[in-house]
């Protein structure tokens, strides 16, 4: 029988994972079932004891947690990340910068949703060195920016789409603070412009893996990921290597 594995995965690891996965599986006859969501959602699925054989998180937290409870037996970094902003392409958001930008009240602002996808936690992050920047800020977009996905009753965003295109497009924000890995697939779409955000103020996103089944078939699944060909085709799709930028 060949043998198979459950992986739980971020959904912001799909573009990367789900080839990577194929190549896998051809190379080793090991089939990898695979389960994608934010990665707090996920944790809850582990926590209330469905089987996952390897958690593949957007954040620290979730796996040194399983780590810590004795749920997972190791945990692995493997890639990092940083954020940026996605907005509407019009002649008022052409030049602006990305402080401009997120001052702008005309501008509807959406995030994910902190506590259940790690995308929204390094987005209040942000929200705190923006705070120290220009006091009031930082707090005033707490206040303002829309949860849109992410969380437990978020608007369902179509397999194979990006977020934050697809909810400008769906002209559900104009504004939308993401992973900045995006960036390369949105290259190409002349109605939004993606803006960067400066390292000072930018949350650094370290993903990590979180062993939960230590059988032969998941060390080998986690020597891919971190090995030449996992962290290869992680930077072909815009994710930054561990040591450096």
């Amino acid at each position: 029988m060949t043998a198979s594995l459950i992986l739980f995965a971020a959904g912001s690891l799909r573009r990367a994972l789900v080839p990577l996965l194929e190549t896998f599986q051809q190379q080793t006859g090991i089939r990898v079932e695979t389960h994608f969501g934010p990665a707090g959602l996920l944790r809850e699925r582990i926590e209330a004891g469905e089987r996952c054989s390897l958690f593949a998180s957007a954040n620290t937290a979730h796996p040194q947690a399983l780590l810590a409870a004795g749920s997972a037996t190791t945990v692995h970094s493997f890639a990092a990340n940083h954020l940026n902003l996605t907005v509407r392409n019009t002649p008022d958001t052409a030049n602006a910068d990305w402080l401009s930008l997120l001052r702008n009240t005309s501008l509807r602002a959406g995030t994910s949703t902190p506590g259940c996808d790690p995308s929204g936690d390094y987005t209040w992050q942000l929200f705190d060195n923006i705070e120290a920047l220009v006091p009031g800020l930082g707090d005033a977009l707490k206040e303002r920016a829309q949860k849109v996905v992410g969380g437990r009753d978020s608007v369902t965003v179509p397999e194979g789409e990006i977020a934050s295109l697809w909810l400008i497009r769906q002209n559900l924000v104009d504004l939308f603070i993401g992973y900045a890995h995006y960036a390369q697939a949105l290259a190409g779409q002349k109605e939004v412009r993606v803006v960067a955000i400066p390292p000072a103020y930018n949350p650094r996103c370290e993903y990590q893996l979180a062993v939960l089944d230590d059988a032969p078939e998941v060390r080998q699944l986690v020597a891919f990921i971190t090995g030449p060909e996992g962290q290869a085709r992680l930077r072909e799709v815009g994710f930054l290597p561990l040591n450096g930028e």
